[in-house]
C-alpha cells in the first residue's frame, strides 16, 4: 500500500516574467524521458534467498531539476517501533546492524534525482519478517528557490519457508489455458466455415461455367443450322 505526499508549488506572475523562454522544442525534449510508474512492492520472500524491496516515488514535474535521498525503517514482527535501516544518498549506508553486508542498492543509478529507491535483501531470515518503511526526501530546484516534499510508503514482508504459488496466480494460468482452448476451437470452425464457403462459391462458378458454355455451344448449332437453310 502507498501513501504518497506531495505537493507542487505555483511561481507568482512576477518569477515567470523574470524566467527567460524556452524553446517549445527544447521543453518538448526535457520531457522525453521513460515513464515512470509507482509499482507497488512484493510482499512475501523465500528464506535463504535474496528479496526486492520495491520503492518508487515519480516526480511528478519532469522538467524540474531535483534532488533525492532514501531511508529505509524497519520495525519487526515483535517491535512496536521503527528503527533506521538504510541510507542512501549519493553512497549507501547500512545502520541496523542486524542487516550489515545482507543489503544492496537497487534504485536509481548515475543521478541525484532518485525516483526508484528499491533495495535488495542477501540471504533472508525468518527475522527480517515485519514492516518496512521507505521515505523519499526530494527537493525540487527552481530558478529562485528550493521546495521539499516528501514521500512515504510502508508494506509488510512475510518470510515464507519455500515458495508457495497463490490461488490467484493458480486461477489466472487456468483462466489462461482454457482461453487457449477456446481460440483453437474458434479458429477451426472459422475455418471449416470458410472452406465450405470457399467450395460452394467454386461449385456455383463451376455451374455458371458449364451452363455459359452449353448456351455458347446451342447458340452454334442455331447459327450454322440458319446458315445452311439459308444456302
Amino acid at each position: 500500500m502507498f501513501l504518497t505526499f506531495s505537493s507542487s508549488p505555483f511561481s507568482s506572475p512576477s518569477s515567470l516574467s523574470a524566467q527567460p523562454l524556452v524553446h517549445p522544442l527544447r521543453s518538448a525534449a526535457s520531457l522525453c524521458h521513460g515513464a515512470c510508474v509507482e509499482l507497488e512492492s512484493d510482499t512475501e520472500a523465500v528464506a535463504h534467498e535474496g528479496f526486492k524491496l520495491g520503492c518508487i516515488s515519480c516526480k511528478r514535474r519532469g522538467e524540474v531539476r531535483a534532488r533525492a535521498s532514501v531511508n529505509w525503517f524497519f520495525k519487526a514482527s515483535d517491535e512496536t517501533e521503527f528503527s533506521h535501516l538504510y541510507s542512501y544518498e549519493e553512497t549507501e549506508e547500512i545502520i541496523d546492524p542486524r542487516f550489515y553486508g545482507r543489503l544492496g542498492w537497487k534504485g536509481s543509478n548515475n543521478t541525484r534525482d532518485l525516483q526508484d529507491g528499491s533495495i535488495t535483501i542477501h540471504n533472508v531470515t525468518f527475522n527480517d519478517t515485519g514492516t518496512y518503511m521507505c521515505i523519499f526526501s526530494r527537493v525540487l530546484i527552481y530558478p529562485n528557490y528550493n521546495f521539499q516534499t516528501n514521500s512515504t510508503k510502508s508494506f509488510f514482508l512475510n518470510v515464507m519457508p519455500r515458495r508457495t504459488r497463490g490461488l490467484a496466480s493458480i486461477v489466472s494460468e487456468v483462466t489462461m489455458y482454457m482461453s487457449i482452448i477456446g481460440l483453437q476451437f474458434w479458429l477451426l470452425v472459422e475455418m471449416i466455415y470458410c472452406y465450405r464457403k470457399i467450395a460452394a462459391a467454386g461449385e456455383e462458378a463451376l455451374r455458371e461455367s458449364e451452363a455459359e458454355y452449353l448456351a455458347i455451344a446451342s447458340e452454334s448449332k442455331d447459327n450454322c443450322a440458319s446458315g445452311q437453310v439459308a444456302e
